[in-house]
């Protein structure tokens, strides 16, 4: 139940179970808006959402409870005043307050519906799309106020020629620049409901100029949000990227920038089981590091299985010669490929990284021969 802990079975069977609480609440607060339920299901549902209220305040209270242990660097009172003060804290606390409210006062159930749905916040939690969500809202808050701002600019001064335009020729319809807001808004939004249509040919040019400008002024925000995701999927795949290769023995010495370098050059790729990465005479055009999975390399005197932290193909672009060894994934891998244009490139760059690899590369061709020859079986293999 807490953020940040290692994701065992346990955990996963507690998110689980909370995701479908979520649910519950909010298809009883669903259901408790259907005219003419039988009271029967009426009581159903009251149970229904008692019980989910049971079960969020025994979570909010572990994990106001817990908050020290997942902020061991501050006091028991702090940690848990962070927790309450933050946003999944706060939306924890409103969806449980509505529901003891209405002990005391039952006219109130609106409040609960209302409160229920916005148990879906929770969802936050276990979802990480969601806060990826939030964060590109968060990062392109600054540009998206503004065009909000010229697209608020843009309403009001449609509404006000509008009412100009109209107001003689439809008096009952267009009365006023407030109610000719809603004309600018659903026609800037190419709704056009049909309540509030101009009649004069000025009023309908100017309408169509208005639907022509409502495309080009939702256009901005859209296209802000979309660059904002890539952007934001982008980030947090280097940043995935960057620690995998941290945690590579290879790159285990190198500073912080020198990683990072590395990780702009490295191209993720899913391996399904059975398949083969690299076959055996094929012209090598990359090495490959393993940061999930296993593979099996096909050399003699028997295949060696390889695992995460560990690569392969890189002998092949060091001697600049064809694959000598097939590598297929035993299961679902996950790889990040070198292509051999950026391998040339950055062990020109960085040559201790070069000698390492072919030392590597050395060892593994020593214990490939000595097996060969009918001694010990490769620790390693070459490909």
């Amino acid at each position: 139940m807490g953020e940040g802990q290692p994701d065992s079975w346990p955990r996963r069977f507690v998110d689980a179970l909370f995701i479908l609480v979520i649910a519950a609440a909010v298809l009883a607060a669903m259901a408790e808006t259907v005219p003419n339920l039988s009271a029967d299901g009426l009581r159903l549902v009251h149970r229904l959402g008692g019980l989910t209220l049971a079960l969020f305040t025994i979570e909010y209270v572990l994990r106001l409870w817990m908050a020290p242990e997942r902020n061991p660097e501050l006091s028991p009172a702090r940690a848990r005043l962070r927790y309450a003060r933050s946003f999944l804290g706060l939306v924890d606390l409103l969806v449980l307050v509505p529901g003891y409210l209405v002990l005391v006062q039952p006219t109130g159930r609106g409040l609960v519906e209302l409160a229920d749905l916005l148990a879906l916040l929770k969802l936050a939690r276990y979802a990480p799309s969601l806060g990826l969500v939030a964060a590109v809202f968060r990062n392109e808050a600054r540009p998206l106020i503004g065009a909000l701002m010229a697209m608020g600019v843009l309403l009001v001064i449609s509404a006000g020629c509008i009412y100009l335009l109209e107001r003689d020729a439809q008096p009952e319809v267009f009365t006023s620049i407030p109610r000719a807001l809603w004309w600018a808004i659903v026609t800037m939004a190419s709704v056009g409901y049909g309540d509030m249509v101009p009649v004069t040919l000025g009023g309908r040019i100017f309408g169509g100029l208005v639907m022509l400008l409502g495309i080009a002024v939702f256009a901005v925000p859209v296209g802000l949000l979309a660059t904002g995701f890539a952007q934001e999927v982008r980030r947090r795949d280097f940043v995935v990227t960057w620690h995998a290769v941290a945690r590579v023995p290879l790159f285990a010495s190198l500073d912080a920038t020198r990683i990072a370098g590395i990780t702009r050059l490295l191209k993720p790729q899913i391996v399904p089981p059975n398949h083969a990465v690299v076959r055996r005479g094929e012209p090598a055009d990359a090495m490959f590091f393993i940061m999930k999975g296993a593979v099996e390399v096909d050399i003699l005197p028997r295949p060696v299985r390889l695992g995460a932290g560990q690569f392969f193909g890189e002998i092949a672009l060091i001697r600049d010669t064809v694959r000598t060894a097939t590598v297929t994934a035993v299961e679902e891998c996950q790889l990040l490929a070198l292509d051999v244009l950026d391998f040339r490139r950055l062990t020109a760059q960085m040559p201790d990284l070069k000698e390492r690899l072919e030392a590597v590369a050395a060892q593994r061709l020593k214990e490939r021969d000595q097996a060969e020859g009918g001694g010990a079986p490769p620790a390693r293999p070459t490909s």
